[in-house]
This record gives structure tokens, C-alpha cells and sequence, in this order.
């Protein structure tokens, strides 16, 4: 039973949840980001108004204060810049609004040079709100003065709570739609998936015939339909086939089975009257067969596995020289090769699938067999052909099923398995290559498989 910190493992959570929680969170961090980008926006929309009517006010301040030098209580003339103040170098307090009766001088810095203000934004007793302040110097005939305008920031002050509140929960509710809005649109996107895994649930549970629903329109997702029922289509051709194989396995495998035993059978009977080196002769022609079969049965399971083989750079034509020049022959076979016809291939495949080739020219030929080896664009082609009968249009495709023999070659040769050119066309193909029967006077197969790519 799984702990529920496996549980919550990311690793445990459905697409839906996934991409739902990403969208979420993605939605979240936009939204915050906006937000904080409207707040700071806002902020300075504000404070930009604030500074150019301060500006304004310690304007009209510093020309009284020029002119006049004023002493104790000032008149308002921007009614919401109403806390106005002078103040001496020493820190004395000359001139004050009714706002700032009382107060000591504002906690503002001084500024650098006359004709230049220097805003702030501080606390003053007794005024809940913050106040900002723009100060600027001026020189009177009494000395230096700083004069300062405030007015208090009501609108982010005052209101600040509720604002953010409402912000935040204006990016809860909306990240919460929105999470709710994908899982939705996500759910309804799979759902044609859940159908398809219903289906193939069932196809799997015996329905090898069955094919997947594709739904509409045409997107990712009826893609993949249709390339489930391309899979289910070629796994159920596999299917078919190996049964067949496996049919025809039993069917080859028991008659030479049944053969050697009723050999055996009839021989114990009466013992004392039989040819026991006759008997011992048939049973081991049986065996032979036997083993034939089954060793060209491995090969063409390890063929179809895909079991990787060591190959090396060889000369074709030389490898065909060679085997022709090895071989007993029985009918004359004539070989022509150009030369360096190079492939990247397994000598052992190549030698199997020329004497399979071979052997079926020599059963059919009448009175010769020739051997060609010549290149063709990026292609090597080998070329096996004979002088007998031929195979017939309708059979040229047959000739490569297994255990499938022509009448003719069962006349000519009863000992052979049925998979010779099976095997060889395995081997074509494992190399990348092809092989078929090609029309022409006699039986003509031809092999093509890719030259070996040149070094540069």
C-alpha cells in the first residue's frame, strides 16, 4: 500500500492534475505579477500628480518667503497642500500653517541648492494619514530658509487596506476560475483518450479484431487513433502469422516425426527379420530433416528478433567467387563479378543466403547456372539465374513463404524444409537490402543491399 507522501508524489498525478496545477500556477504568477504592475502604476500616477501640485505650492511658499520672510502663521493657498512650514538654517520654526501649529520642524532633508525641491514622504503627529512633502530653499535678507508644502496622501493611505485586499482577492478568484476552467477544458480534452483505453482494454481482454474509435476533428489525439489501429493492425497480421508459422511448424515437424517412429515400430516387431543398417539409414534421413528444420527455424527466429550480428566490410564478389569455387558442383555455374563491390554486412548471412540461392538454381536448372555481381547507384546486386522452367508470375511471391514448395521442387528434391529462400529474404532484409524473383528465362533472384558508404 502506497504512503501518502507517495501519494502526493508528482509522479502519482494524473495528466489532468498536472497540467492543471502548471496552467494554475502559471495564471497565479501572471496575475500577481499584473497586479503588483497596476499597484506600482497607480502608486505612480499618484505620487507624480502629488509632486507637480507640491511644486506648484512651495512655489507660491518660497516667493512669500522671498518677499516677505514671514513670521508665525501662514495663509493656505492649495487647500490640499495645507501644511506649510519655514524654517531657519538653525532648525527654528519662523513660519507655520494651522495644520503644523505646534510641530517642530518636518524630518525632511535640505536641499542641495536653491531653485531645486527635494519631496518626502514622512509621518507627522497628529495627521493619520502620510504626508509628502516637497521643500526648497530660498535666501532672504535675513538668511537662508527652507520652505516646505505637504499635503496628505489620502488616496493610497487612507484606502490602502481595502485596495490590496481587494487586489488579492481578485487574483485568488480569478487564478481559482481559471484553474477550474482548465481542468475542465482538460478533461474534456482526454476524454477521447479514457474512451480509446476502454477499448483497448477490451481488444486486449480478446478482442484481437477490435479497432479503436477515432474521434473528430482531426487533431493530436485522432492521430493517435489512427496510429493505435495501425499498431492494433499489424500486431493482429503477427498474431495471424505466427499462428499460421505455428501450424505449419507442427505440420512439417510431425510428418518426419511419425515417419521415424512407424519406422521404429515396424522394426520391433520383428526384430530378428529386419535390415537394422536400413532401418538405422532411413531414421537417420529422418533426423537429418529433423535437423535441418529446426536449425533453419532458429535462424529465422533469431532473423526476427533482430538479434544484432557483428558485420565487417566485405567484397561481394569475391565472397560469390569463393563459395561457387567451394561448392561440388553438379551442373556448370558461370561467375560474373565486377570488382570491389564492397558491403557492410555478416559474411556467415551473405555465404547462408548465396548456397540457399544456389541450391535452388542447381534443383531447377537444366544445364547451367549464372552468378552475377555488379553495382547499381548506391546498391551491390547479386544475380542467381538458371536455364530451367522458371516460376511463374503468380508464384514469384510464394516461392519466399515458408514452408511453401513448388510441385517441382518437391519432385526434384523431397528433402528440402520449405524455408531456404525465407531465410534469404530475412537476410536481405536484415542488411537493409532486398530480394525477389524477378521475371526472366529460368528462375532469376536477385539481391540488392546497400553498397558501404565511402569515407570522405
Amino acid at each position: 500500500m502506497r504512503s501518502l507522501g507517495s501519494w502526493l508524489s508528482p509522479s502519482y498525478w494524473t495528466v489532468r492534475t498536472r497540467v492543471t496545477i502548471a496552467a494554475t500556477l502559471i495564471v497565479g504568477i501572471l496575475l500577481v505579477v499584473g497586479v503588483t504592475v497596476f499597484y506600482q502604476a497607480v502608486r505612480r500616477t499618484v505620487f507624480e500628480e502629488l509632486h507637480a501640485r507640491g511644486k506648484l505650492a512651495v512655489a507660491d511658499l518660497v516667493t512669500i518667503v522671498r518677499t516677505e520672510d514671514p513670521r508665525g502663521r501662514l495663509s493656505v493657498q492649495d487647500a490640499d497642500f495645507s501644511l506649510l512650514q519655514v524654517v531657519d538654517d538653525g532648525g527654528h520654526v519662523l513660519a507655520f500653517s494651522d495644520a503644523l501649529a505646534g510641530q517642530g520642524p518636518l524630518d525632511v532633508p535640505r536641499p542641495p541648492a536653491p531653485g531645486r525641491t527635494v519631496a518626502r514622504t514622512v509621518h507627522v503627529p497628529g495627521v493619520s494619514d502620510d504626508v509628502y512633502v516637497v521643500s526648497e530653499r530660498v535666501l532672504t535678507r535675513d538668511g537662508w530658509r527652507t520652505a516646505h508644502a505637504g499635503a496628505p496622501i489620502t488616496e493610497l493611505t487612507r484606502n490602502r487596506r481595502f485596495f490590496l485586499g481587494a487586489l488579492a482577492a481578485s487574483v485568488l478568484l480569478a487564478t481559482a476560475a481559471a484553474g477550474w476552467i482548465v481542468s475542465l477544458s482538460v478533461r474534456r480534452a482526454l476524454r477521447p483518450v479514457r474512451v480509446m483505453s476502454g477499448e483497448l482494454a477490451e481488444i486486449t481482454g480478446g478482442e484481437p479484431e477490435g479497432r479503436v474509435s477515432v474521434p473528430g476533428p482531426v487533431d493530436e489525439v485522432s492521430e493517435l487513433a489512427r496510429s493505435v489501429n495501425v499498431t492494433l493492425h499489424r500486431l493482429a497480421e503477427v498474431v495471424e502469422r505466427q499462428r499460421a508459422f505455428v501450424a505449419e511448424v507442427s505440420h512439417e515437424l510431425r510428418s518426419p516425426l511419425a515417419g521415424l517412429r512407424t519406422q521404429l515400430e515396424v522394426a520391433l516387431q520383428a526384430p530378428e527379420d529386419e535390415d537394422w543398417p536400413a532401418v538405422a539409414q532411413a531414421a537417420l534421413s529422418d533426423a537429418d530433416r529433423l535437423q535441418g528444420i529446426v536449425t533453419d527455424l532458429l535462424i529465422l527466429a533469431r532473423l526476427g528478433a533482430g538479434v544484432p550480428v557483428e558485420r565487417e566490410r566485405v567484397d561481394l564478389g569475391e565472397l560469390a567467387r569463393a563459395e561457387v569455387e567451394r561448392r561440388e558442383r553438379r551442373i556448370p555455374v558461370e561467375v560474373d563479378t565486377e570488382e570491389g563491390v564492397w558491403v557492410r554486412a555478416n559474411p556467415g548471412h551473405l555465404v547462408r543466403l548465396l548456397t540457399n540461392l544456389l541450391d535452388n538454381a542447381e534443383r531447377h536448372a537444366r544445364t547451367r547456372v549464372w552468378v552475377t555481381v555488379a553495382r547499381d547507384g548506391a546498391f551491390a546486386v547479386l544475380e542467381v539465374r538458371d536455364d530451367g522452367s522458371g516460376i511463374a508470375p503468380e508464384d514469384r511471391e510464394r516461392v519466399f513463404w515458408r514452408f511453401h514448395r513448388l510441385p517441382e521442387s518437391r519432385r526434384r528434391d523431397r528433402g528440402g524444409t520449405g524455408l531456404g529462400l525465407t531465410i534469404s529474404r530475412d537476410i536481405a532484409h536484415a542488411h537493409g537490402g532486398t530480394l525477389v524473383a524477378a521475371p526472366g528465362d529460368g528462375a532469376r533472384l536477385v539481391l540488392r543491399i546497400p553498397l558501404e558508404a565511402r569515407p570522405y
